[in-house]
């Protein structure tokens, strides 16, 4: 295998006419786009963060990020990762609202060299009020790949450290599993998507959803189901008693400089009127 390139990932980053950032990497430009995440208060939704996510640009013409990623050269994972992380960062002043959190994600297959992990969080959290961010917006998404626990419980204390919050994504798949849960005592757990709409398909959905949700809010962690797509999704999810949420049904991701819309989402019109009998599958 090739030796890792050790390059700046500033020298890949660049502006837009209408002062955007982008990162490039090989025939992609990579943009940011951030997806809103709603808390239920009353019969509303009301956005409290949104996560940065990568839309990769060939040819001018967007494309799918997992595609894209998987075809990422293993040397270059971490230099990708964390020019993603640079991108979300820099550009989340452009959404041009006070009071939200940013959600980025982590992948610590990519980060499984121990020193230039650490070094990687250092250098962020030292430049943060540059970008006129405080810790405490921040919240580190540990993705479901397999890891050193060692170095990733390691990790995870160096950013709490630092004040920002740590949650485990893609919960029910991969890695992201119970026995993680207690090794790094997220403040958040995001339900997979996918997982939740099989559960979801399932008559007792509500019924068996709530104890999950109810056991980890025992360890101290909130309950954040992404992949809300459906009225089903919605239904049951605050049923269940969930703190957050995070889907197409609600808001779909925007690239960074679109005009952020604030309005609360009315819980009874994105269920529909008959929501009380919508049937979940048997």
């Amino acid at each position: 295998m090739r030796p890792e390139r050790r390059r700046d990932v500033g020298d890949a980053i660049f502006m837009d006419e209408v002062g955007i950032e982008y990162g490039v990497y090989g025939d992609f430009r990579l943009r940011s786009a951030y997806q809103p995440i709603f808390a239920p208060r009353g019969r509303f939704l009301h956005a409290i963060a949104v996560e940065g996510l990568i839309e990769p640009h060939r040819a001018g013409r967007p494309g799918a990020a997992r595609a894209f990623f998987e075809g990422v050269a293993a040397e270059d994972r971490l230099f990708v990762e964390t020019m993603c992380r640079v991108l979300h960062l820099r550009n989340f002043r452009n959404i041009g609202v006070d009071g939200l959190d940013l959600f980025f994600n982590y992948n610590p297959l990519a980060n499984a060299h121990r020193g230039r992990a650490l070094a990687e969080i250092r250098l962020m959290s030292r430049h943060l009020g540059e970008l006129g961010l405080a810790p405490g917006m921040l919240v580190c998404e540990i993705t479901e790949q397999a890891a050193d626990d060692t170095l990733l419980a390691r990790l995870v204390r160096e950013m709490r450290r630092d004040g920002i919050r740590i949650a485990i994504d893609d919960f029910g798949t991969g890695h992201s599993t119970e026995e993680r849960v207690s090794l790094l005592k997220p403040d958040i757990v995001k339900i997979d998507g996918g997982w939740f709409a099989q559960f979801c398909r399932h008559a007792a959905a509500e019924r068996f959803f709530r104890p999950l949700v109810s056991s980890l809010h025992d360890r101290g962690a909130k309950v954040l189901v992404e992949g809300i797509e459906q009225p089903t999704h919605l239904r049951v999810a605050l049923d269940g008693g969930v703190d957050l949420l995070q889907g197409f049904l609600l808001a779909r991701p925007a690239l960074a400089g679109v005009i952020f819309d604030q309005r609360p989402l009315a819980i009874d019109a994105l269920l529909g009127r008959d929501s009380k009998v919508v049937p979940l599958f048997g």
